[in-house]
């Protein structure tokens, strides 16, 4: 039986107008990821970049949609079949407007939480059975003013914060690599 590959996505909006924003956290995660690893960036058939390595052997993909957020299942939904995965093997990496910034969780699976992007996958695939890594990244927006927020950059008093949860992201992505989510949980959702 072949070992497992894993493939994590970032979610985020191509283009540099979107580059610092807050909906834009997955892709910062996996270019850490990378940038560590010196991994290189390839256009991938499936509507993504993406970048492949290995962390203590086990093999892996980075991935980030080159679709707006809100289409973002349908270069997922590429990915996965064009590299012969299940979604188990996925981790999605998504910005989370309920958490506050600079904090990170991980899922096993559940409800997209009002992501648009996560929402665009569950759709495609039927299923809300896939890794997740969300990135906080608060709710201090007035009501109405959420895509706003979300397209904003973080402002100085948040910088740090995000700092800290990259690098935090950066080692749960490689212990979901390696260990798989049950072991990526346990030890980053600790308070």
């Amino acid at each position: 039986m072949a070992a497992k590959i894993r493939l994590i996505i970032g979610l985020g909006n191509p283009g540099a107008e979107y580059e610092q924003s807050r909906h834009n956290a997955g892709y910062m995660a996996v270019d850490a990821v990378a940038e560590k690893l010196g991994l290189r960036w390839e256009r991938d058939r499936a509507q993504a970049l993406s970048a492949w390595g290995r962390c203590r052997s086990k093999a892996f993909g980075l991935a980030k949609p080159l679709t707006f957020m809100n289409l973002t299942g349908q270069a997922v939904r590429g990915l996965v079949r064009g590299h012969q995965l299940t979604l188990a093997d996925v981790m999605v990496v998504a910005d989370d407007i309920h958490l506050p910034p600079g904090t990170i969780r991980l899922r096993q699976g559940g409800s997209a939480g009002g992501h648009n992007g996560v929402q665009d996958i569950i759709d495609r695939f039927g299923s809300r059975d896939f890794p997740r890594l969300r990135i906080g990244v608060g709710d201090n927006f007035a009501r109405g003013h959420q895509v706003d927020h979300v397209l904003s950059p973080f402002d100085s008093a948040e910088l740090p914060l995000i700092d800290q949860a990259i690098v935090r992201a950066n080692e749960a992505i490689l212990t979901f690599v390696t260990d798989g989510i049950t072991i990526a949980m346990n030890r980053f959702n600790r308070r």
